[in-house]
């Protein structure tokens, strides 16, 4: 009886793999059956490591911007706004890119939690941004309840993901004009002075001030090189490496009563996570 049985197991085990490759394309040992094998084999360290390589990889991968043009002038903006120097590294190697494609694929790009009605008004946004006198403001209703700001308020029909569209492409026609190329081949100082015009409300664009889409560029870039590595941005922590922010942490009692700083290896909120 104990033959008999051994024998179904081992027809049972032949068929399975003969199933196997057939589904496989009969690669057997190359693929699935290969796969299954040496997975006994790789120690813990091995799989841990293949985990992140594959989590980066998906971190890296452009779920919005379906031109690769504009992602590539989005990510040499980034890197200009937080250029690399002595103290860090720059916007390009700290994920950034990557962290706004994904928040505008998302509902924040859309605008799905915004308010979204009209009336929209412009004009306050491309103004000099002096600090005159509210009484005096004429650019629409309710501005004498708005204080001067050199910062205008979001005003657009246009969701996120839009403005940011418009905004790339009208970056590099300023581009185009001004140097004769696009933005991605200007010289450094160049990529300079396209930016510090839309920075001083000198470049127009549709249904949205060439400042508000600067506004957001540089506030995106910010937060995707210091905000939690899980949202996309702040590559292996080094933003927060720089400041020498330890993340988030459930408690601090054990350091509170120090006399002395207490620098601490930063965490993510995955690390609390198994």
């Amino acid at each position: 009886m104990a033959d008999d049985g051994q024998e179904k197991t081992d027809e049972s085990r032949r068929r399975f793999i003969k199933n196997t490759g057939m589904v496989a394309g009969g690669v057997v040992g190359g693929s699935l059956f290969g796969g299954l094998l040496t997975s006994q084999f790789q120690d813990d360290s091995d799989t841990q490591t293949k985990n992140k390589e594959a989590t980066q990889s998906l971190q890296e991968a452009r779920t919005f911007f379906s031109r690769k043009e504009d992602f590539e002038t989005l990510a040499a903006a980034t890197e200009r706004i937080l250029p690399k120097d002595d103290e860090g590294p720059g916007a390009i190697e700290l994920g950034v890119p990557y962290f706004i494609d994904k928040q505008l694929s998302g509902s924040w790009g859309t605008n799905a939690k915004a308010y979204m009605k009209d009336p929209f008004y412009q004009n306050r946004q491309t103004q000099k941004y002096q600090h005159m006198d509210t009484k005096q403001d004429k650019s629409g209703p309710n501005t004498s309840t708005q204080a001067p700001s050199r910062t205008p308020r979001y005003q657009t029909r246009l969701n996120r993901g839009d403005i940011y569209i418009q905004g790339l492409r009208r970056m590099n026609e300023v581009s185009q004009k001004k140097f004769d190329n696009k933005f991605t081949d200007l010289e450094v100082d160049q990529q300079d002075d396209v930016l510090q015009a839309f920075d001083n409300g000198e470049i127009d664009m549709k249904g949205v001030a060439g400042i508000t889409f600067f506004n957001l560029l540089r506030q995106m870039t910010l937060e995707g090189a210091f905000s939690d590595p899980v949202y996309g941005g702040n590559r292996n922590m080094m933003g927060w490496k720089m400041k020498e922010y330890p993340g988030p942490r459930m408690s601090y009692t054990k350091q509170v009563t120090s006399d002395e700083f207490v620098k601490m290896e930063p965490k993510s909120l995955r690390d609390y996570q198994s």
